[in-house]
């Protein structure tokens, strides 16, 4: 609708729409989120969970809304027919913007469960964002580093625990749970850092997708391997906000889980930490070659 306007105009309406929308709906989730606190029994929080989720993806409805009304952007997308909104998911994919969240929520809100996000345990306090992601459920992990295990060896063990605890809850909900396996945004500068065997792809950080499957055991019924591509160029947010993004192609694929995947110890157990970074070392190969192929198409 706004489309036609002055790219800086677009921009202007689209932040706009988007600070109303964190405005709106945040400050309904607070609301629900300190009652949370405020009564904490479990039957409660089972009843009030669920009210928690809708304004999220509400929020989210109401992102694709805005989008709608500033962008014009071209979606070429393939891997969403066979997706169940009540079912659990590993999502992965490439990172190169802020604008891939927003993209991510775009095509998987209201087809798959309200993705959610592993965090570091110091994040919960962040103001605000802190508590909202507690009542979400957001999963938060304290890992602890091999060379701290080797200095307190009575450690062992106890950050998956504290994460199985955490992700007991969605054994009971269906849930998605996102992990950009690249860990950082790709910048050619980043790239060049980390000589990465990938023309389009960082090294993938596979010991946070190991500790995820192995904390959330068997729940997980596959993985989502995402891939964005923008054919015009990485977008920034501002890019995205002013409607200049006119194309993006996203493959989704859906992969089997191996079970032995979700009963090992990537830390501690040498030989299945080689094949698991086998796994994803196969998994990239693959990404990065689709990347060419999309890019160039």
């Amino acid at each position: 609708m706004f489309n036609f306007l002055p790219k800086t105009l677009v921009g202007i309406i689209a932040s706009g729409l988007l600070f109303l929308n964190v405005l709106f709906w945040c400050s309904c989730l607070l609301i629900f989120a300190v009652i949370k606190v405020m009564i904490p029994l479990k039957p409660w929080h089972n009843l009030i969970t669920p009210i928690l989720t809708k304004i999220a993806e509400c929020w989210v409805k109401c992102n694709s809304g805005w989008m709608a009304l500033t962008q014009k952007t071209h979606w070429d997308v393939q891997g969403l027919a066979n997706l169940q909104y009540k079912g659990w998911y590993l999502v992965n994919a490439n990172h190169q913007s802020w604008v891939d969240i927003l993209v991510l929520q775009h095509l998987l809100g209201g087809r798959i469960p309200l993705l959610k996000f592993f965090l570091k345990q110091e994040l919960i306090r962040v103001p605000i964002m802190g508590l909202s992601w507690w009542a979400l459920d957001f999963p938060f992990m304290k890992r602890f580093s091999r060379e701290y295990l080797e200095k307190h060896p009575e450690m062992r063990g106890k950050d998956l625990e504290t994460t199985r605890i955490a992700c007991k809850k969605f054994a009971r909900t269906p849930t998605s749970v996102m992990n950009f396996m690249e860990g950082t945004r790709f910048t050619p500068s980043k790239h060049k850092k980390q000589n990465s065997p990938y023309q389009h792809l960082l090294k993938p950080k596979a010991g946070g997708i190991a500790f995820a499957m192995n904390a959330m055991g068997d729940k997980f019924q596959s993985l989502l391997n995402i891939t964005i591509v923008y054919p015009d160029g990485i977008p920034s947010f501002w890019d995205f906000l002013s409607g200049r993004i006119k194309n993006v192609k996203v493959r989704i694929e859906e992969e089997a889980i191996p079970l032995h995947f979700t009963q090992k110890d990537y830390n501690e157990d040498d030989e299945f930490r080689a094949e698991f970074q086998q796994w994803t070392h196969e998994m990239w190969l693959k990404k990065d070659a689709l990347i060419s192929e999309l890019s160039s198409d």
